[in-house]
């Protein structure tokens, strides 16, 4: 199953949308959840302890959802592994068929539910991009043959376009793409002017698919709360408004998601769409922003 690198290699525009492994052990609603993107989205990403909070293994999940017929994008973050662990769980994932990696650096521990844990961090997103790609041309993080094969993964990594450093975000993309990133997915976008910017000035020159994170907000106390606690996000005044006077702030959001989808396909050549525990309204944004079902290879 690799629809999405295939179309990522074709230019298509690109779809993804991001659905969390359980907190627990029953599985139903993430399937219930990524089944119904079927058919939408070329892939479907599975965070590995985002926000610092613990869920279930995103390999597992991953594996779950490959057995249901859908295509995942399972994140790797270096937060919670050594170098070793790393990479025994990249060689995992080939050996299970997961392809699609998309390699982080991961949240910090404090944000999350187990404060005092202890933070690994032996390897930033960077150090993982290369570590990927030895692998994929047979060689370990010490550039020693692996006896038992090369993977074959399709690794991405995350950008954030609204960074305030536009030098900082220049050097940082160019190290990922230097490292084997072969896409990206942003960070929840609010303003398209600043996107725009960014794949004009820093991205265009590297023909690297861009898909731009769309959240959907659910009503104006929700976007309050991302921006309190979400690193980097800055939800403009006038969206909370919006979703403020309207009588129903969750139709109006699946709107303003559908209006952002509009904005992004004119700018880069996808979408990452991010709606926490509603992936089930995930296709009417794409059918309001008029985006058809995909013709996907089964």
């Amino acid at each position: 199953m690799n629809n999405f690198r295939q179309a990522a290699t074709a230019g298509e525009f690109l779809i993804t949308a991001e659905v969390a492994p359980p907190k627990g052990g029953d599985v139903a609603h993430m399937v219930q959840m990524a089944n119904c993107l079927k058919g939408r989205v070329h892939a479907v990403n599975i965070t590995d302890g985002s926000r610092a909070v613990m869920r279930m293994s995103p390999f597992a999940a991953s594996l779950i959802l490959l057995q249901q017929g859908i295509e995942p994008v399972c994140q790797f973050a270096c937060r919670d592994r050594n170098r070793i662990g790393l990479q025994g769980d990249l060689l995992g994932a080939h050996a299970l068929g997961i392809q699609n990696i998309l390699a982080l650096t991961g949240d910090p521990i404090k944000a999350g539910d187990y404060p005092t844990a202890k933070a690994v961090f032996d390897l930033e997103a960077v150090r993982l991009l290369k570590i990927v790609d030895n692998l994929n041309r047979g060689l370990d993080g010490n550039d020693k043959p692996l006896p038992d094969g090369a993977v074959d993964l399709f690794v991405g990594a995350a950008v954030d376009p609204q960074s305030k450093s536009l030098s900082g975000l220049q050097r940082r993309f160019e190290q990922k793409v230097a490292a084997g990133a072969q896409f990206f997915q942003s960070q929840l976008i609010t303003d398209f002017d600043i996107l725009d910017k960014f794949m004009d000035r820093i991205a265009s020159a590297y023909h690297k698919p861009v898909l731009a994170g769309i959240f959907l907000l659910k009503s104006a106390k929700n976007a309050e709360f991302i921006n309190r606690n979400v690193p980097g996000v800055d939800i403009p005044q006038e969206i909370i408004d919006r979703l403020a006077r309207s009588p129903e702030p969750l139709r109006e959001g699946i709107a303003i998601a559908a209006e952002q989808v509009r904005l992004a396909s004119k700018l880069c050549q996808g979408v990452h769409l991010m709606a926490v525990k509603r992936e089930d309204l995930i296709p009417q944004i794409l059918d309001l922003a008029g985006i058809e079902p995909l013709n996907l290879e089964s």
